[in-house]
């Protein structure tokens, strides 16, 4: 038979077999002996394994296992599992030549002769680590769109607890301030009105801290020199913090003033100085400072000045899983009763609200670091510090006053606090009720709340106004943002408010010119 004839011979069922599976390189295809050692080898198990088959067969297979795997017996298992049931399939990692992993789908048949015994496996392996990152990819996009929808909901029922709870707690101040001036000269039962006033004021700085987390807080900004705010304070924080604990400030000095609200401010560092304290059970030392910063390259306020204040503990310090959880609400490492775990994610809406961000680095056994980043003030403005403020008297005429809010508490005790100032009050509990007031009285003033039912404190005031141009109007609201358009720019008087803020609203309101909407 000559050379061409031999060149045209049909080729083999079992020899196309062998080719094609030469020829695969997207799988590992290879034969094992009855004890495992490798006796085929094709293209794509040297190119996802890195061996030649020069360097492979005779080998065990279980080199291709990470050392744990083998250590717990995984590469026996497999082939028992094979002999057993026929078939063995699992995902794990497998290691390459140059000791690099790769996530692995395996697959070995056990091999029969035609007696039965069993004569080898056949094992194919396929990597997929680029469709296992894909999926971890979309799955911690899953996740993270979860958690904002979750923190949105925790948000928004934080905020409305917290906005209820003003409500309750004004009528509380209002009622127990009123009551101080009446009753009988006791010292006693002056005391237990100190007590309740006391707590219902607590209460009061529980609702800001809330609303700071669902950044519905109505935050009075003004620059701030730091240095005299944490000054201010010091006395409070050492004391609140024991004998054991060691407070050091250090700050520059030049520092740019921070545009925030003071007395939220001071809130916040105090309750970081807290959560510090709590991780130094035996003791130690806190550090407050501050920088000046630009805002980080690449970042979209990446020409933003900030002023950095930075509150440092030298306690326990938090490992990896406990530090990236710190700020998710209700999430807290102390025991039961000693936390709310809303302390960070409270400073962290704060923060965020200011304009700025809220900054973790800890390490265990090495302390946490703690930074507010807050917008530098405009350097023209001038700088102000907690209590310089003046309270305004309530001086000027006694005044007509039109007292709007749908619960009745609430509208109780402002009429009796308006009263007792000396004004003339008339009530209406909604909307629709304080527009026929108006067409039936000559009034001098309006105070309506913003959460109504119906008609809403924004759009009443924009229907006074359409008909009473110079009206003045203070809107009563707990809320920092009101719904997108409809903010007309009245003056506001912050929920819970007590008799002084309320005399020092309708003060500074009927000192401005007349309001106008379009």
């Amino acid at each position: 038979m000559d050379g061409n004839n031999a060149s045209k011979m049909p080729i083999s069922n079992d020899e196309q077999f062998r080719l094609l599976v030469q020829g695969v390189t997207d799988y590992a295809i290879y034969m094992l002996d009855p004890e495992g050692r490798v006796s085929s080898w094709n293209a794509g198990a040297q190119r996802i394994k890195q061996y030649s088959a020069a360097e492979i067969i005779g080998q065990h297979f279980s080199r291709f296992y990470t050392e744990e795997d083998r250590a717990n017996g995984e590469p026996a298992r497999a082939l028992r599992t094979a002999r057993e049931e026929g078939r063995f399939e699992k995902e794990g990692w497998r290691v390459r030549k140059d000791g690099t992993r790769f996530w692995a789908n395996i697959v070995i048949d056990v091999i029969r002769s035609e007696a039965g015994q069993i004569i080898g496996f056949a094992k194919v392996t396929r990597d997929i680590t680029e469709r296992r990152d894909s999926q971890r990819s979309l799955e911690l996009a899953r996740e993270a769109f979860f958690q904002s929808q979750k923190m949105e909901a925790i948000g928004q029922l934080t905020g409305g607890i917290a906005h209820d709870f003003n409500n309750l707690l004004s009528a509380v101040l209002g009622s127990l301030e009123l009551l101080r001036k009446r009753v009988p000269d006791d010292a006693r039962s002056l005391q237990l009105i100190d007590n309740a006033m006391q707590g219902a004021r607590r209460g009061a700085a529980l609702t800001q801290r809330m609303l700071a987390f669902a950044r519905r807080q109505d935050l009075k900004l003004s620059p701030v020199e730091l240095p005299a705010l944490v000054s201010g304070i010091a006395d409070l924080i050492k004391r609140t913090l024991g004998p054991s604990i060691t407070l050091e400030t250090r700050f520059p000095e030049k520092l740019s003033s921070a545009l925030a609200d003071a007395n939220q401010l001071e809130l916040a560092i105090l309750n970081l100085a807290v959560n510090a304290r709590d991780a130094m059970p035996d003791g130690g030392v806190i550090t407050i400072s501050a920088r000046e910063e630009i805002g980080r390259p690449g970042d979209a306020d990446a020409l933003t000045r900030y002023v950095c204040l930075s509150v440092a503990d030298s306690g326990e310090g938090m490992d990896a899983d406990t530090l990236a959880r710190a700020t998710e609400p209700f999430f807290t490492t102390k025991g039961i009763g000693k936390g709310t775990g809303l302390g960070l994610s409270m400073v962290q809406g704060f923060a965020e609200q200011l304009g700025g961000r809220l900054s973790l680095a800890s390490e265990r056994g090495k302390g946490t670091t703690v930074e507010i980043w807050i917008p530098a003030a405009d350097p023209a403005s001038p700088a102000v510090s907690p209590g310089e403020e003046k309270p305004m008297q309530a001086t000027g005429p006694k005044l007509r006053i039109l007292a709007v809010d749908d619960d009745a508490l609430i509208l109780m005790n402002t009429a009796a606090m308006l009263e007792d100032l000396g004004h003339s009050v008339l009530e209406a509990n909604s909307g629709a009720a304080a527009l026929r007031s108006l067409q039936d009285n000559e009034i001098d003033l309006v105070i309506t709340d913003q959460a109504m039912p119906n008609m809403t404190g924004t759009e009443l005031a924009k229907a006074i106004l359409a008909a009473h141009s110079s009206m003045p109007i203070i809107l009563a609201t707990g809320y920092a943002e009101l719904p997108p358009g409809t903010d007309l720019g009245l003056p506001r008087l912050a929920k819970p408010f007590d008799q002084a803020e309320l005399a020092k609203a309708i003060a500074q309101v009927m000192q401005q010119p007349a309001s106008v909407v379009a």
